[in-house]
């Protein structure tokens, strides 16, 4: 297998359609909104970020809310 076909598999993953949330998903999302966030000074996105970000690394659920304003954040 070469590492054109391992990186196209590596994306694939079965049974998880591509716009389903998931904790991943959600965390680099936080991530990248936080960093726009911060640069626009939008300080309830910001924290809202944060919420999100700490949730998943302490291994909990995020506020549906707060998913909402990062997953939307870019629309």
């Amino acid at each position: 297998m070469n590492a054109i076909s391992f990186g196209a598999a590596a994306c694939e993953r079965p049974g998880i359609a591509s716009d389903e949330p998931t904790p991943d998903k959600s965390l680099d999302a936080a991530w990248n909104v936080l960093e726009a966030a911060n640069d626009l000074g939008d300080d309830v996105t910001v924290e809202a970020c944060r919420r999100v970000i700490d949730a998943s690394l302490n291994g909990t659920a995020a506020a549906q809310s707060d998913l909402q304003i990062v997953t939307g954040y870019f629309r």
